[in-house]
């Protein structure tokens, strides 16, 4: 299974960009896709997740500001990111959490994007 994220960017505050998130190899189905970034000397966090059914959670930093949607395949996520702020840099990474057979699911991760956001 390999996550491949994409759509990072330099760009300046106030302005807008989206990233996409596609899953490949072998899946039976995904259960959850998300979004976790990391700016330089802090730890990863959750920046928004979405379920198979639709549900979605935010970072309080990002709500009003960012959605996370599926494609029609369900083998895609993206992440909207709007009003964008200079505290919304760092490296953005994709989390799946796929169900590789009838009984196992795993973790998987992209290999980052980077979004920076001038002020």
């Amino acid at each position: 299974v390999q996550l491949q994220a994409s759509g990072g960017g330099l760009m300046q505050a106030g302005g807008s960009l989206r990233l996409v998130c596609a899953a490949s190899g072998s899946i039976f189905s995904i259960n959850a896709m998300g979004w976790y970034r990391q700016a330089p000397g802090k730890q990863r966090e959750l920046v928004a997740t979405i379920t198979s059914g639709g549900t979605t959670n935010y970072a309080d930093s990002v709500k009003g500001r960012f959605t996370i949607s599926r494609g029609n395949a369900k083998n895609t996520a993206y992440l909207q990111m709007n009003s964008l702020k200079p505290e919304d840099t760092g490296v953005y990474y994709c989390n799946a959490l796929i169900r590789v057979a009838v009984t196992n699911s795993r973790s998987f991760w992209g290999q980052g994007t980077q979004v920076t956001v001038s002020s």
